[in-house]
């Protein structure tokens, strides 16, 4: 039985290799700041993400991260992970995106202002697989919300570049979820709604473990979510018009709608551990999500829409006013699969020689419908509701890892040596809709417009598969010099089919001043690999001019498309990216801690899309495109910022306060490239001022007894806005905005306890979005923050 707790406390210690090889440690923070001799502080939990040593805290980390609980899970009324990395990060926005295609409900969130798709996202240490979707300027990014809430333990954020780690996508950052694995039960129902009566939303879920003897442990959970639509809509001038125009109509108010989505979701996965002999553990766990959501598009007005309410002798008798005389919006159907499955096993070879191999397979697969519209070119003969394809993202990883902990008669403490490798392959597929949703009818030829009216499916011409096959390997080593300095080392080579090899290198270094203040620092370089959903696909999309209230149909051509090399288009390479930090972090016995941490990062052959062209005079032009653009690398930016993160925990009174300061300034300047002259204007300013520089939050809890109160105020400063119209963009610059939070929570006994609360309780909304004013459009649908108002909530918690 000795040897069977040891070997266990091994495994616990070996914890979790991550595909670039983070080594996870599980143990209590009263125990490393007992060993340390001060109180209890945030920095004093134990870390998985951002090393591979087995005893580090996050006060003795190289690299500055986060450490966010099950409890500051549970302080964010969302079962959208986004939403609450939005109000837990200083440094991680996420967009609303109303109307915005598939983007309204895989919304693109970023840290540090960079790309999504710049960000590593990892579930108990492995990669956690793409979205299909390609969202802003083409970023294929991990969708956070997949990720059920109430099945994580905890959440680290290493906010340093780490591609040398972990390879791949780790420019930014790196999010690592830790799933729950303790025993227990905990069954929590929800029901929100704003304070407009719209947006209602149930909530629902349920977690149970076991702790299977000697022999492991095993967790189960489940979660769903019903959420209603909200909208934030006046009438556009055109329909009371269009209702003045004809009096005898019943035109609705509003025709259109601006705000969330209608969505349903539900979640499942386990997680398993079994230990198969004193020195060797089996694990595993999986991820399963299914959404179903719907949401508007921009209305078709009767008497401007002349590409689908024009008459012609062609389909002779046939008028659009007869099936919908008042117009149309056409609506925009998601329904999303997405499982994420992990198996491996991890060992000692010796007590010094540890190792760990797994596999995932990863997949997100997003079939588009559309109702209520109309292709007509096809006239009579066109439906009115299409399935418009189906977009697939698979991906398979397999790793190895191993740990050695190197003594060192010079050494107090031994070195600690991390290698690997890993193999990966992505596949993308694209799925054709039906014939009719991106046909080109016999009406085409009199101005009658081809497609879907609102969103083409993908034509057979767009429809395919591809992969991408990488192979890579890793070095990692972390040295003691001495009590008070430490230094780290990492390299990583990675070869890709696509396009070639890169090398990624990465130094830390660490100093004590005192006990309880240290210096850290880190220089590196990284990179961001297309994906074969980048390099190869092409799509359509519409939009509507808020100038002309005309529709507009623009192509997104792929770099390898005839037509797009004709227009200047070159193959992807990887974005590649140097950055540097440099932080002091300090903790005190009066339970004061924080860290303060600069950065810059220089990113090369950054991606995006080119400014947008028309299409040359001759050239055909089967699809009715008003203009094209394609993927490039055509520009560079650097970004420069800081990280204030403070805590202060003290008794008051009869209980425990904990005070969280966490500010973020966050600045991008494009360097060259095609952004930086006025052919592409709209994406210099997308790239510096999108986003607010700004962002910050000041949270108190107080727990008395079985009360808990928590107030939070959330800051975003100004930021710039653009219309994304085809004959010239208008700009609008908001100003800052801050939120209020309140929630109280009663526990009545040992199982059962409710929660009550409102995000945004002063009912604060932006200025109006004043260039959007002709679609109907109150706020902005690009606002970094919700613009719903507020939401008031009660949650019944039953833990056993």
């Amino acid at each position: 039985m000795h040897r069977r707790l040891l070997s266990r406390s091994i495994l616990l210690a070996l914890g979790t290799v991550s595909a670039g090889g983070a080594i996870a440690a599980e143990a209590a923070a009263a125990e490393a700041s007992a060993a340390a001799g001060t109180a209890p502080t945030q920095l004093d939990a134990m870390l998985v993400t951002g090393t591979r040593a087995s005893n580090r805290t996050q006060f003795e980390t190289l690299a500055p991260v986060d450490v966010f609980t099950k409890e500051d899970i549970k302080s964010v009324e969302s079962t959208d992970l986004k939403d609450v990395l939005a109000q837990l990060v200083p440094s991680f926005v996420v967009q609303r995106l109303p109307m915005a295609d598939g983007q309204v409900f895989v919304r693109p969130a970023t840290l540090r202002g960079l790309s999504p798709d710049q960000t590593l996202v990892l579930v108990n240490g492995r990669r956690f697989h793409r979205s299909a979707l390609l969202g802003n300027r083409g970023a294929q990014a991990a969708d956070l919300a997949q990720i059920p809430t109430s099945a994580i333990k905890r959440i680290e954020v290493l906010r340093d570049g780490a591609s040398a780690q972990y390879g791949s996508d780790a420019i930014a950052g790196v999010i690592n979820i830790i799933l729950e694995d303790g025993p227990g039960t905990e069954i929590t129902a929800g029901y929100s709604q704003y304070s407009q009566g719209d947006g209602a939303s149930r909530d629902f879920s349920a977690r149970t473990g076991w702790a299977l003897g000697d022999y492991g442990s095993l967790t189960v959970f489940a979660e769903t979510s019903d959420s209603d639509a909200t909208s934030r809509t006046r009438q556009r001038p055109d329909a009371i018009a269009f209702q003045a125009a004809h009096p005898t109509l019943a035109v609705p108010n509003p025709v259109q709608r601006w705000g969330q989505p209608d969505l349903e979701s539900r979640r499942v996965g386990f997680n398993l551990k079994a230990n198969l002999s004193d020195t060797l553990e089996a694990y595993a766990f999986g991820l399963y999500s299914h959404s179903d959501g719907v949401s508007d598009f921009n209305w078709r007005n009767p008497d401007t829409t002349a590409g689908a309410y024009r008459t012609t002798p062609i389909f002779p008798g046939w008028n659009l006013r007869d099936l919908y005389p008042v117009g149309f919006s056409p609506k925009y159907g998601n329904v999303q699969n997405d499982l994420q499955l992990v198996g491996g096993l991890r060992g000692e070879i010796t007590p010094k020689l540890r190792w760990d191999v797994s596999a995932s397979y990863g997949r997100n697969a997003i079939d588009y419908s559309l109702d209520n519209s109309i292709n007509a070119s096809l006239g009579p003969k066109s439906p009115t509701s299409f399935d418009l394809g189906r977009l697939t993202q698979t991906e398979k990883n397999a790793n190895a890892d191993f740990n050695y902990e190197w003594d060192v008669a010079a050494l107090s403490k031994p070195i600690n040596v991390a290698f690997g490798g890993e193999f990966r392959q992505e596949i993308y597929q694209v799925r054709a809709g039906d014939p009719a949703s991106y046909a080109v009818g016999p009406g085409a030829a009199a101005g009658l417009e081809a497609n879907a009216n609102g969103a083409p499916g993908f034509s057979a011409s767009q429809a395919g598969q591809w992969d991408q096959r990488s192979k890579a390997a890793y070095v990692d080593m972390e040295v003691p010099l001495g009590n008070r300095w430490s230094i780290g080392a990492a390299g990583r080579y990675e070869d890709f089919s696509s396009f070639g090899s890169t090398v990624d290198g990465k130094l830390s270094a660490r100093f004590e001043i005192t006990p309880d203040v240290a210096l850290r620092g880190t220089v590196s370089t990284g990179f961001r690999a297309p994906t074969p959903a980048q390099l190869n696909t092409t799509s359509t999309t519409q939009g509507l001019d808020t100038r002309t209230l005309q529709i507009f149909t623009s192509g997104r051509l792929s770099p390898n498309d005839p037509l797009a090399q004709l227009l200047g288009a070159k193959p992807l390479k990887p974005e590649e990216s140097r950055t540097a930090s440099l932080g002091l972090t300090w903790r005190t016995g009066m339970g004061l801690s924080g860290s303060v941490d600069v950065y810059r990062i220089k990113l090369s052959d950054r991606f995006s899309q080119s400014a947008s062209f028309a299409i040359p005079a001759g050239t055909p032009n089967p699809l009715g495109y008003t203009s094209v653009n394609y993927f490039t690398n055509d520009f560079d930016t650097t970004t420069t910022g800081v990280d204030v993160v403070g805590n202060y925990l003290r008794d008051l009174g009869a209980g425990r306060m904990t005070l969280t300061l966490a500010y973020n300034f966050n600045r991008t300047r494009v360097d060259s490239g095609s952004t930086s002259v006025a052919t592409n204007e709209t994406q210099r300013i997308l790239f510096e001022e999108r986003l607010p520089e700004h962002k910050g939050s000041f949270t108190g809890n107080w727990e008395t007894g079985p009360w808990s109160f928590m107030a939070r105020v959330r800051y975003y400063g100004p930021w710039t806005d653009s219309t994304g119209n085809a004959v010239g963009d208008i700009y609008q610059r908001f100003g800052e905005m801050a939120f209020l939070d309140l929630a109280a929570s009663y526990r009545f006994n040992d199982h059962h306890s409710l929660r009550v609360g409102a995000d945004n309780v002063l009912n604060s909304y932006p200025d109006e979005a004043t260039f959007q004013a002709s679609r109907g459009l109150i706020y902005s649908r690009n606002a970094p923050y919700d613009t719903d108002g507020g939401n008031l909530y009660a949650q019944y918690r039953f833990t056993y």
